[in-house]
């Protein structure tokens, strides 16, 4: 976005350099990344950042000091993934915003969700590290908030995902890790913390306490602390048995209690009043005549969602009517029907105007306040943001956020 940053990437990229990224991205992940990483990095001016990260800070805090959300945000959490002992705050939070033109040409953030669960704060500082190094950027350009250097980011990454524990006894747990996309950033984990990566179908439970097994001696290890990658939408549709169920009163400690999953999520959208936050409301109270003029009177402005996906499973633009009514009247609470974000395609690439999503990584110490990290991007020329829907394309897929000094 920003120049000189962005007309010189573009004059000395050459495809032999992103080859070379992508290895050296295999090699310090120990894995084969399995989602389109973007050709370029995105160079965002500190000042348009800023407005992000104190976004999602004041619509995080917005929620949490409304008693009547908070109430009502219990009813999210289905009974059968209620987890007992909730943390005061969540432990991390993402906030995605995309970019807006306002009627003066001024870029504006808008809100697109944000989700109370970590994101791959392992692999991201990566990223923007290989960038970086393979084309031999201006080492000056920054990649995490607040002046962070890899230290400090990864001491504060410790104090919240192990805590006082031993990192023997800390797992990330995730279902057939091994399998997932994400893999890259575990391993992350696993080397800068010391901790384990543990399926969590294979957890053992001896009467309040959870165990994983050494996959080599054999031996079983207790677990302290849960750093929690599991999403409970997979843990349905691939219809996975735990060991444990979710409302059992361990002995074990949360890295991001499961309920925020539930009660900071699309769910909040409704219920935030922000200049950055688009107009939504929910289906059933849609269908009992509440909210309706919130919406654009042109339908195909309308994004349709289910409550709890991920990687943009579900979502429909510009709904009918026989999409809305395929929902069960009992399910209609699940859904929502959201004002479409337009995002200004704002990256020049050697292929086009590209678009970006930046979201906002945040984590959430004991006691302390929510501190700002890094951020990731994801660039896209369709309908869709996510990685999986422009796998087709180039000059897409994810990427990091640069800013000068």
């Amino acid at each position: 976005m920003i120049e000189p940053y962005r007309s010189d990437f573009n004059a000395r990229f050459t495809d032999a350099k992103y080859a070379e990224l992508l290895r050296v991205l295999d090699q310090r992940t120990r894995t084969n990344i399995q989602f389109r990483i973007a050709e370029t990095p995105c160079f965002f001016a500190p000042e348009l950042m800023d407005r992000m990260i104190n976004a999602g800070v004041e619509l995080t805090t917005q929620l949490l000091g409304n008693k009547q959300y908070m109430q009502e945000s219990d009813a999210a959490i289905p009974e059968e993934y209620c987890v007992p002992n909730q943390d005061k705050h969540p432990h991390f939070m993402t906030v995605d915003f995309g970019l807006v033109r306002d009627e003066d040409g001024t870029l504006q953030p808008k809100l697109v969700e944000m989700q109370a669960f970590p994101s791959i704060f392992g692999y991201q500082p990566e990223l923007a590290k290989a960038y970086i190094d393979v084309f031999r950027l201006d080492p000056e350009l920054r990649y995490m908030f607040g002046g962070l250097d890899d230290a400090q980011y990864w001491e504060l990454m410790r104090e919240v995902i192990v805590g006082k524990h031993h990192p023997e006894n800390v797992v990330l747990t995730e279902v057939t890790p091994e399998r997932q996309k994400t893999l890259p950033d575990f391993n992350m984990h696993a080397e800068k913390l010391g901790i384990r990566i543990a399926d969590v179908a294979k957890l053992v439970k001896r009467g309040n306490k959870l165990f994983y097994r050494n996959e080599s001696s054999g031996q079983l290890t207790p677990i302290e602390r849960i750093y929690s990658r599991v999403i409970v939408d997979e843990l349905v549709r691939e219809n996975v048995k735990l060991p444990f169920d979710y409302r059992d009163d361990l002995q074990v400690e949360w890295a991001e209690h499961p309920n925020w999953y539930f009660r900071i999520s699309k769910f909040s959208i409704p219920h935030l009043d922000h200049p950055t936050v688009p107009a939504a409301v929910f289906l059933d109270d849609w269908y009992a005549g509440i909210g309706r003029d919130r919406l654009p009177e042109d339908r195909r402005n309308w994004v349709f969602k289910p409550l709890y996906s991920f990687a943009g499973k579900g979502i429909q633009f510009g709904p009918s009517d026989s999409d809305l009514a395929a929902i069960p009247s009992d399910e209609r609470h699940n859904y929502l029907l959201q004002e479409r974000v337009n995002f200004h395609p704002v990256i020049h690439t050697p292929v086009g105007p590209t678009q970006a999503e930046i979201r906002i990584l945040y984590v959430w110490p004991e006691g302390e306040r929510m501190i700002p990290m890094t951020s990731l991007v994801r660039m896209g020329r369709g309908l869709m943001m996510g990685v999986d829907h422009n796998r087709d394309r180039t000059w897409v897929g994810g990427s990091a956020g640069l800013m000068p000094a």
